[in-house]
């Protein structure tokens, strides 16, 4: 018995990985609706997408408001209001606030192109060649107070290549997010995941 996930997703830019689990919706591999799309960024084409598959969208944009916990309660307010099983946070270059966080608890699930717990942060492919790493991938966790530190749920993992360079690992992990993301929300809706 699978439970019809309601989400609102959380994005700044292109949305590609968010267009991946739209589409895991439209082929019935995610038993999901998405109901809403918010951004920072008015021109996101995330919103783009998102009103081609005749999604809501909202835009919270952080420069209409006088400081930034100004944004970050209507942010709270908006999402509190949609009251969704889980928020997506796909490419929100935000931090979210913790009042946020503590009212949301193991709701709100970030993807983050890493093997967590290493490298945190930004600069994530640079990192990886510059350790020499063999090993790179993507992980699902739940957003706690720290940066990248909440719970994992979900990793993928690729090897890195002699040739590999920032761009090509950054593409290759893109792939594994579209993947991994949707499989995650689908094992919360089939109850794998409490």
């Amino acid at each position: 018995m699978t439970k019809k996930l309601r989400l609102v997703v959380l994005l700044s830019g292109d949305g590609s990985i968010f267009e991946a689990i739209v589409a895991a919706i439209e082929a019935r591999r995610l038993n999901a609706e998405i109901l809403m799309v918010i951004s920072d960024n008015p021109n996101a084409y995330g919103l783009t997408r998102a009103r081609l598959h005749n999604l809501n969208t909202q835009v919270i944009n952080a420069k209409e408001y006088n400081d930034k916990s100004e944004f970050q309660r209507a942010l709270k307010e908006a999402l509190l209001s949609l009251n969704p099983d889980f928020i997506v946070l796909s490419g929100f270059m935000r931090i979210l606030a913790a009042d946020i966080i503590q009212a949301l608890p193991k709701r709100i699930l970030n993807i983050h192109p890493a093997l967590l717990p290493k490298y945190p942060g930004l600069h994530t492919h640079e990192r990886v060649l510059a350790a020499g790493d063999k090993k790179h991938g993507t992980t699902v966790h739940f957003v706690d107070e720290g940066l990248d530190s909440g719970p994992i749920i979900g990793q993928r993992e690729l090897t890195v290549l002699p040739g590999d360079t920032a761009e090509s690992l950054q593409q290759r992990v893109k792939e594994l997010e579209k993947v991994l993301y949707p499989e995650v929300l689908q094992c919360f809706s089939e109850k794998k995941y409490k």
